[in-house]
């Protein structure tokens, strides 16, 4: 049966008052009452897996202020996108560790910028610790929401990250089904990947509101399903049995006439939806308002839509005010 409130996942911790996949988002996102965060992981050079949105790290830390590293930087192409920058596989754990974190949206997000340098990196075996401290000290059974970044890109390198994330996960105690685990991702192939090592979780598939997962893009080219046929009910049928649930852009819960939440539902899966942010910034044109990009606009309304398909889960920026709203 659907929830009668979704679950308030706080994306990254509480990325609207602290920089993102810090400690003190996490702590904030626990103190705030989500009943889940979501962390994301990529890996290092040694094999660890560190939490960060993505492998290139110029933006959400402090790399380009360390000279020692001046030489690290790079052009890379990951899910067939050329980026530049620096990139947690080109750095073992020990060098990751003197990095400190810092706002990726200092102009949106000014009062969380004032924390910048004040934190470190956090591996996946310290998130997880995290929350089980967390749940103890609110009182609350608090669940991870773990996101697999670019596992095909990693494979390519030579750095498979199922074995990582079953090994991470085992030595913390999150993969036997004592505590609340989801893993998610925009690639299937490693939900698969996980599932096949016993990993005892809710498996759920991230998709975009275009395009195609790059998994499926390497393997099959332009034969390969796209996101929008992916949750049609002919799409839908196909993940019956493969996943527990899809995660969509909010875009697509947004799009008038859509029936995404009821299609799913009918087969049994779940559905997410992410990011549900406040700002202009983020808000989809007819629920901006005055004040300029960091400016709260009418946030609610546009919440509220997204509350009527029924959905599951939300991810929030602003765990206050996600569980402020969606808990009502």
């Amino acid at each position: 049966m659907p929830r009668k409130n979704p679950l308030v996942i706080g994306h990254r911790g509480a990325p609207g008052y602290r920089p993102e996949h810090s400690r003190s988002s996490y702590e904030l996102a626990f103190a705030m009452g989500v009943d889940a965060v979501e962390p994301d992981v990529v890996a290092t050079s040694d094999g660890v897996l560190v939490v960060r949105h993505e492998n290139e790290i110029s933006g959400t830390t402090d790399v380009a202020e360390h000279p020692e590293f001046a030489d690290r930087k790079t052009t890379k192409r990951v899910d067939g996108q050329a980026l530049t920058g620096w990139f947690t596989e080109d750095f073992t754990w020990a060098e990751l560790a003197a990095l400190r974190c810092r706002e990726r949206l200092p102009q949106v997000r000014l009062s969380s910028a004032s924390f910048d340098g004040a934190q470190p990196i956090l591996r996946l075996v310290d998130l997880l610790d995290l929350v089980r401290e967390g749940s103890v000290e609110h009182g609350r059974e608090i669940g991870v929401v773990l996101e697999v970044k670019h596992a095909t890109y990693f494979s390519s390198i030579g750095i498979e990250l199922a074995p990582l994330i079953e090994r991470d996960l085992r030595a913390s105690g999150w993969a036997d089904g004592e505590l609340p685990l989801i893993v998610e991702s925009f690639e299937s192939t490693v939900l698969s990947r996980l599932r096949e090592r016993g990993i005892v979780a809710s498996y759920v598939y991230l998709i975009e509101a275009g395009g195609r997962p790059y998994d499926l893009l390497v393997a099959q080219g332009q034969h390969a399903l796209t996101y929008k046929a992916t949750v049609t009910p002919r799409g839908l049928d196909g993940l019956v049995g493969a996943v527990d649930g899809i995660s969509v852009s909010k875009k697509m819960l947004l799009a008038r006439g859509n029936t995404i939440v009821d299609d799913a539902h009918a087969r049994g899966l779940k559905v997410f939806t992410w990011t549900c942010r406040p700002e202009n910034a983020f808000l989809a044109a007819e629920f901006r308002g005055s004040g300029g990009k960091a400016a709260y606009g009418d946030y609610e309304s546009e919440w509220g839509v997204i509350a009527r398909t029924g959905v599951d889960g939300v991810f929030v920026d602003h765990p206050d005010l996600g569980v402020g709203f969606f808990r009502g």
